[in-house]
C-alpha cells in the first residue's frame, strides 16, 4: 500500500482534532479534509473572524469548531488529535484523551510512520537549524532531492503523495516534538543538551530524555552523531543502537569529524584513515560554533555525499537568516542580527565569534534558566549592554554580582522596546563597532517567535 493510501485508511472518517491552525496544520487540514478526516479545530481564538483570511478555508473545508477559554472540550470524542509541538503533551487535557482512547500524535510523528525514504534529523539545544540546512544542503549539492521539515521549511506529511523511496528528508525536531515519539531517523545527530525550554518541562530530565528519543527508536544499519565535547550528549553514546560517530572541535577522533589541530582543518576519521575535508579558512560561516555544526553535517553525510561536495558547500554556505546575520554597515558601525540567540548558550557563542567588545542588546521572555554562565561571557566580551524584557533585570543582577565586574567598565543601559534599544546601541556606538542582538531569552513576552523579533530589528537597523 503506498504512504497516502496507509494514511487514507488511517483518517477516512475518523473524527480528528487539531491544536491550533498552525504553519503545518494549515496544510495539514486540506490534506486530511481531502482524504475525508471530519476536522475539529481546536483553538484559543475566540471566534471564527479571529482567524482573518483563514476563515474562509475553515467555512469551505466544513471544520468543526472548538474555540475559546475552554478549546479542549472538544478533544472529548475524538479519534485522533494531533498535536502541535506548542502543546505540552504531559497536559491533563491532552492525557485524559489518551486514557480515553484516542490516537495523539502529530505531523511529524505520522510522516516518520509513514515516509517510504530514508530520513536524516537533527536535534539540540543550540545549532540544529544550521546543522540541518548544511546537511540538506550537501544532500541537493550531491544530487538527491531532499524533502526539509520538522522545525524548520515545509511541513513534511503534505508532501507524503509525491514522496519516493530514492528521495530523503532532512528533519529539525525539538524536544517537543520529540517527547512522544515512537520513530527514529536513519541517521541521528544530536548537537549538544544545556538547559533551556524548563518553562515547559517538568525538569532537565524530561527535556533530556525527549532528546533521546532521536535515538531510542533507531533499528541497524543506522548512524547516530553525537557531539563529544558535550557532556549529556557523549553519555547517550549508551543509547545507540548501530554505528555511532563523533564531531568534535577540540579533541581528535579515531570515529567521525573533527578540527585537526596541526592544520586546522576539517577531517573525517574512519577505519584508522583520516579524510581532510576542507581547511578552516575557507569556512564561510562565521565562529568556532560554525565550525562545529559543519562537522556534524559532514559526520551526518558521510558515505552520502562526496568530499569534494562538504567543500563546496563549507567554502560557500554562508548561514541562515537570525543567526550572526550581518544587517548592515552604517557610520563605520557594522549591526548584527542573532535572534535566534534565545538561550545564554547560544548568546555565548555568538560572542566568542567576534575578536572584539561588543555593543550588545539581550533579554526577553524569561524560560526559568539561569543566567549566571553568561555573566562572565558578557564581561569578557562586552561593552554596552542593553538590556530588555523580562529578563532584562535578572541579567544585570548575575552581571553585577560577577567577579570582575566592577574594574571591567561595561556598562549597563535599559530600553522599553526594540526602537529604544537600537537607538542606544547606535548613540553608543563608534566607528569600527558591531552591534549585535543576540537576547540569550525567547521573545514571547513582546513577539511571537525569535524570527518576528529579528525582522523587526532588521526593519528599524535599516531605517536609521
Amino acid at each position: 500500500m503506498l504512504p497516502i493510501e496507509r494514511l487514507r485508511a488511517m483518517v477516512a472518517g475518523k473524527k480528528v482534532a487539531f491544536i491550533g491552525a498552525g504553519v503545518s496544520h494549515k496544510p495539514c487540514i486540506e490534506q486530511f479534509a481531502a482524504l475525508g478526516a471530519q476536522i475539529t479545530l481546536c483553538d484559543q481564538k475566540p471566534n471564527l473572524e479571529a482567524f482573518g483570511d483563514y476563515a474562509d478555508t475553515l467555512r469551505r473545508l466544513k471544520v468543526n469548531l472548538s474555540l475559546g477559554e475552554h478549546y479542549t472540550d472538544g478533544f472529548a470524542g475524538q479519534d485522533i488529535i494531533m498535536r502541535t509541538p506548542g502543546y505540552e503533551y504531559y497536559k491533563p487535557e491532552l492525557q485524559a484523551a489518551l486514557k480515553a482512547g484516542t490516537m495523539v500524535t502529530s505531523e511529524v510523528e505520522l510522516f516518520f510512520e509513514l515516509c517510504p525514504c530514508e530520513i536524516v534529523a537533527v536535534t539540540g539545544s543550540d545549532g540544529k537549524t544550521t546543522t540541518t540546512t548544511l546537511i540538506a544542503k550537501m544532500l541537493e549539492a550531491a544530487g538527491r532531492k531532499v524533502l526539509l521539515g520538522g522545525n524548520i521549511g515545509a511541513a513534511l506529511l503534505p508532501q507524503l503523495e509525491t514522496v519516493t523511496a530514492d528521495d530523503i528528508a532532512v528533519a529539525e525536531l525539538s524536544s517537543f516534538q520529540l517527547i512522544s515519539m515512537r520513530h527514529s531517523p536513519k541517521v541521528a545527530v544530536v548537537t549538544n543538551v544545556t538547559p533551556n525550554h524548563l518553562d515547559h518541562h517538568k525538569d532537565m530530565q524530561e527535556y533530556i530524555d525527549a532528546k533521546r528519543n532521536i535515538l531510542l527508536w533507531q533499528t541497524p544499519p543506522c548512524r547516530a552523531v553525537l557531539g563529544y565535547e558535550n557532556d549529556i550528549t557523549r553519555g547517550m553514546a549508551a543509547d545507540c543502537k548501530g554505528e555511532q560517530v563523533w564531531f568534535t572541535r577540540l579533541h581528535e577522533t579515531d570515529k567521525g569529524a573533527f578540527l585537526r589541530a596541526s592544520d586546522d582543518t576539517l577531517c573525517y576519521a574512519e577505519n584508522g584513515v583520516v579524510t581532510p575535508i576542507v581547511p578552516r579558512s575557507e569556512v564561510k560561516l562565521r565562529g568556532l560554533h560554525n565550525v562545529e555544526n559543519l562537522l556534524a553535517a559532514m559526520a551526518a553525510v558521510w558515505g552520502l555525499v562526496p568530499v569534494e561536495v562538504m567543500r563546496q558547500v563549507a567554502s560557500t554556505f554562508t548561514g541562515v537568516e537570525h543567526r550572526i546575520e550581518p544587517v548592515r554597515m552604517l557610520d563605520g558601525v557594522q549591526y548584527y542580527n542573532d535572534s535566534i540567540a534565545t538561550s545564554p548558550t547560544r548568546t555565548i557563542a555568538g560572542l566568542r565569534s567576534f575578536d572584539r567588545k561588543l555593543i550588545l542588546i539581550a533579554g526577553g521572555y524569561d524560560k526559568k534558566i539561569s543566567y549566571a554562565p553568561l555573566a562572565p561571557e558578557l564581561i569578557a566580551h562586552v561593552k554596552v549592554l542593553i538590556l530588555m524584557g523580562d529578563t532584562g533585570p535578572i541579567i544585570e543582577r548575575e552581571v553585577r554580582a560577577c567577579p570582575g565586574f566592577a574594574e571591567s567598565g561595561l556598562e549597563i543601559l535599559h530600553a522599553d522596546s526594540m526602537q529604544d534599544a537600537v537607538e542606544k546601541a547606535r548613540g553608543a556606538a563608534r566607528p569600527g563597532d558591531i552591534v549585535s542582538l543576540s537576547p540569550a531569552s525567547a521573545s514571547f513576552d513582546h513577539y511571537p517567535n525569535f524570527e518576528a523579533r529579528g525582522r523587526e530589528y532588521k526593519q528599524i537597523v535599516n531605517a536609521l
